[in-house]
């Protein structure tokens, strides 16, 4: 059922504490971490405790928490001060976009040059 967690899905058992993360913001709708294969020296992945397969499903069915996403998002990068050498926010939707866990997520990259368009 549709923001049910699912047995399978990684980031439900971060969520759930069953899987080990470097947690770095938590709310009562998010879960922000650090990506353990990081693209830029502020890799931060920000989900919703919610399971959706993909950012779409998650803004069609429940658009406040794909908010939070988004204002989490911002909260990371001015954490990780990155907000005035600038940060992307990149949700990846559909395994030909790049997305390998499919459970709505947001990635916040900052700390180094980010050329456009990525690769």
């Amino acid at each position: 059922m549709a923001g049910e967690p699912q047995a399978d899905c990684l980031f439900c058992k971060i969520v759930a504490g069953e899987v080990p993360a470097t947690v770095v913001r938590e709310t009562d709708t998010t879960v922000a971490f650090r990506d353990i294969n990081p693209q830029a020296p502020t890799h931060v992945l920000v989900i919703p405790k919610v399971h959706y397969p993909d950012a779409a499903a998650l803004a069609a069915v429940e658009p406040q928490i794909a908010a939070d996403i988004l204002r989490e998002s911002a909260e990371v990068a001015a954490e990780d001060k990155t907000v005035g050498s600038g940060y992307r926010i990149v949700f990846n939707t559909g395994s030909g976009a790049g997305q390998t866990v499919f459970h709505a997520h947001a990635h916040v990259l900052g700390g180094r040059g980010l050329n456009w368009p990525p690769g």
